[in-house]
Order: structure tokens, then sequence, then C-alpha cells
């Protein structure tokens, strides 16, 4: 294989400058260009992203040999009747944990009224203790089967472990891998094996390049619908929940070609703060939102303190609107979906 002007299949005598990226594992269909100076000691085809290759070098290091000198194009996402990833903007709202028909349906209704396309509400809940509400679990199927034939909307929920996938494979239109599960390697395989879309959420300590790797459990397994999800991550600052890591989502879109979207509920976890963080990611480059929303979230049963209101809500997305007019970015509209 002859690559950049050199065989790089043997042992060359020293530096030639080479098309790479210096990460280990570094994937997606095409990546950015990155000029590097290597001796490089062994090549191999990367046969999950064609036409890449694999290199080692003299110093230990393993680099991706790309192909492509192009900026990567979004893969599309097909959810329900909408796509995530193209050039719409995705707005998921709902609560944090379906609580009962009256509040799930409430929110929904109001949520899609202001613009959201798709709900997100919790079945079960991890919890960071065990003594706290940890969601209505298998008795809310049929209460959730019902709300979504009445509002037309797909539904975005937790999955906790790999007996759930099957559970809740036909309720749901995308399952989402929480923050403490980025790691959880059974559960990414279990979920490369469906052919339901999967949204990744970051974990609170986890690198970039761990969030992208852990994406290849699910794409590798023979799911190629995934999407990036920035939730925010634990640094040394306590005046909020989290610190949205824009970075994050700019490098992605950038290095990748999984659609990216942000969490600002949880990155910041200051009810006031959300709106803000919301219109910032837009502004960065986001592919969208998912927002926790909820008809009153003094009673809420779980993070009540970041959830909006509904009229917080739909004055967030009248800001929104006016955003993404700036940009040139059209809002998606939710489709009618039978469940």
């Amino acid at each position: 294989m002859v690559f950049a002007g050199i065989d790089v299949f043997k042992r060359t005598p020293q530096n030639h400058d080479v098309l790479g990226i210096a990460q280990e594992g570094a994937t997606g269909q095409k990546v950015c260009e990155v000029r590097l100076r290597y001796d490089i000691l062994l090549a191999q085809e990367n046969s999950v992203n064609k036409p890449q290759f694999r290199a080692s070098t003299r110093d230990q290091a393993i680099m991706e040999l790309i192909l492509n000198q192009t900026r990567p194009s979004t893969r599309t996402v097909k959810v329900g009747g909408l796509t995530v990833g193209g050039p719409d903007f995705t707005v998921i709202a709902g609560p944090c944990s379906i609580e009962s028909r009256d509040q799930f349906l409430e929110t929904a209704l109001g949520v899609k009224k202001a613009g959201a396309c798709l709900l997100r509400g919790g079945i079960w809940k991890m919890r960071t203790s065990s003594k706290t509400f940890q969601g209505l679990g298998s008795n809310s199927f049929d209460m959730i089967r019902s709300v979504l034939r009445e509002t037309g909307m797909g539904l975005v929920s937790e999955v906790t472990d790999t007996e759930q996938i099957e559970q809740i494979h036909d309720i749901v239109d995308m399952f989402q891998v929480g923050s403490r599960n980025m790691h959880n390697y059974s559960l990414l395989k279990a979920l490369g094996r469906t052919n339901k879309p999967v949204l990744l959420k970051r974990g609170f300590a986890g690198l970039i390049d761990e969030w992208i790797k852990a994406a290849e459990y699910v794409t590798n397994g023979g799911n190629p619908n995934v999407i990036l999800c920035e939730r925010g991550i634990r640094t040394f600052e306590t005046a909020t929940r989290n610190t949205l890591d824009l970075n994050a989502v700019v490098y992605a879109k950038h290095n990748t070609d999984y659609p990216v979207i942000v969490d600002p509920s949880h990155a910041v976890g200051i009810r006031a703060l959300v709106p803000d963080l919301a219109l910032a990611a837009a502004a960065a480059g986001a592919d969208g939102i998912i927002v926790e929303v909820h008809p009153r979230p003094a009673e809420a049963l779980s993070d009540g303190p970041q959830a909006l209101t509904l009229n917080d809500f739909e004055q967030m997305m009248s800001r929104l609107n006016r955003v993404l007019s700036a940009i040139d970015r059209p809002l998606q509209k939710a489709a009618q979906l039978a469940h």
C-alpha cells in the first residue's frame, strides 16, 4: 500500500509527512486533515472504517492514516419520522421522569405546541441515591403508549441495563445511554445489535476520545444510528451542577461524522441558566438540544431545580428561533407518528 508517496507496509528509514490524526482508534468515515511527521513501522487496513489504515510508529503512538482530506460530513440519523443531523435543528423536551399520565400528557402537549419535535421522559431512572425515585418502570408502559398515540410524538428514553432494551423497544423511538453508562460496554454492545437510534451521553468525567470510542461499540456492532450528546462534565467549579463543554461539541463536529446535541439542563442544573446555554449550543453548531420540562417543577420527583416550566420553555423557543434564523438553520417540525 503506497500512501503519501511511501509504502506504509514497510519500515521507513526516516520521518515522512503523513496525513493522519494522532489519536488511538479515532474513527469516522472521514477525518480532518492533520499533517504529522512520523517514522512509520507498520500499517494495517482498518476493516471498520475503510479507507483508513492504522499505523504504529517508532515512539509507540498509534495513528489513523486517512485517504480523505476533507472535513467529515455529518451522518443523518432517522428517529421516527424525523432526521437528526441534517439541516434542521432538533429540539427534544419533556420531564426527567414520567410520573403520571396527567403530568406526561400535559408536558407533551405543551412542548409540542412550543416547537419541540421529540419527547424525552425517563421510564427507569439511575439516581445517585438508591433512596430516591427510580421511575415507574414497566407499570407505565400502557400509559406511555396512550400518551404517545394521543400526541403523535416520538419518545427518547434511557435504558440502564440490557434487559430493558427489549422491554421498551416497541415503545421508544430512540434509546438513551446516560452519563453513568458511557463505559457500560455490555449495554453498548447490546444496543449495537438493535436497529434503533442511540443517544449517547458523554460521561461526566469522560474524555472526548473515550466518548467517541464508546460510540464505536455501538456502530461496530452493526448499528450506525448514533447521536452524541454533550451534557456537561465535572470540574472543580461548584457554582453550577456541571460545566458545559462546548469545546467537545465543536471538536466532535469537526472530527467525527456523528450528529451532536447538547443537554443544557444537566450541564448547568439551574433553571434560569438553561435557556442561555441552549442558545449557545445552537450558535456553536450543535444539531439539537434535549431539555427537561415539567408543568410544576417544585413537585417534580427528580431534577426539579433544572426543569423549565412550560412557560419558560415557550419563551426559550421564541429566543431560539431568532438564533436559528441568524445562523440560517430551520427548526425541525414534529412528525405525526402512529404508536
